[in-house]
């Protein structure tokens, strides 16, 4: 049979600190938001066969209907609470074999890897591919839909959140799994690049229009050195930092 990779969008409007995170704009007079400068680089990743958002039912969350409307991708609406199985219907609706996995709140993926560890996932007939330990924000996963859905049937509600392959990871011995480690330089754990709190979108907004020249394949390791060169914008987000990696991967512990 032949692997066919779909990318998977969970999308709902929450927040405390933040309401309507992947909504946010990025860049206010062109009118690319968060999620849109996402959807427009995965457009540009040859493996990448379609883009399926998994929106969550309620009214507030309508708006993600017009936005895969006007983005031309499809979309399906599903459980509010259970978002691995969004995750499953989106690859039903694309009719995938594997999902790419990234957060609607996370403007800026390496994108650099991703075609060659898809045909390693392919050739290796791997369950899973993690690219870890990356800049918070900036990793992804590829997962097989079979494996996703083991980890719906046997999984509990904490593996059925927002960490949906925490089954897969809690349980690695049972899965085909690669843990990609990025460049020693993308490995920074004094820097976040996802939008939960007002002070992360000022900087990604700062990030985007510094170097908008690029979108939406902008590279990680330019806007580290940038990062590097502006530690004002670094200190803005350093109280979220340790708290975001804490709970990121969680091999083998209790969520």
């Amino acid at each position: 049979m032949k692997r066919r990779l779909i990318a998977a969008i969970a999308c709902r409007n929450q927040g405390t600190r933040l309401y309507g995170k992947p909504l946010q704009n990025l860049d206010v007079e062109n009118k690319i938001s968060i999620l849109g400068n996402i959807i427009n680089c995965l457009k540009t990743i040859k493996c990448i066969d379609d883009i399926v958002l998994g929106i969550s039912e309620g009214f507030e969350n309508e708006i993600y209907k017009d936005i895969a409307d006007n983005e031309n991708v499809k979309y399906i609406v599903g459980d509010q609470e259970n978002v691995l199985s969004r995750l499953i219907e989106c690859g039903k609706a694309g009719q995938a074999s594997d999902i790419f996995r990234v957060t609607s709140e996370s403007p800026f993926i390496y994108f650099e890897p991703i075609e060659d560890l898809w045909q390693q996932h392919k050739n290796k007939e791997l369950d899973a591919t993690f690219m870890d330990n990356i800049v918070d924000g900036c990793g992804f996963e590829i997962i097989s839909l079979q494996a996703l859905e083991e980890s719906n049937i046997k999984g509990e509600k904490k593996h059925k959140s927002e960490f949906c392959t925490l089954f897969i990871r809690e349980n690695n011995q049972d899965f085909k799994i690669i843990r990609e480690n990025p460049p020693v330089d993308l490995s920074r754990k004094d820097l976040r690049l996802t939008v939960d709190n007002p002070e992360d979108l000022v900087v990604c907004k700062t990030i985007f229009h510094a170097f908008k020249q690029f979108a939406p394949r902008i590279p990680i390791l330019k806007v580290i050195q940038f990062l590097d060169e502006n530690p004002k914008l670094i200190e803005m987000i350093s109280s979220f930092t340790d708290s975001g990696y804490s709970s990121m991967y969680r091999w083998g512990e209790d969520g």
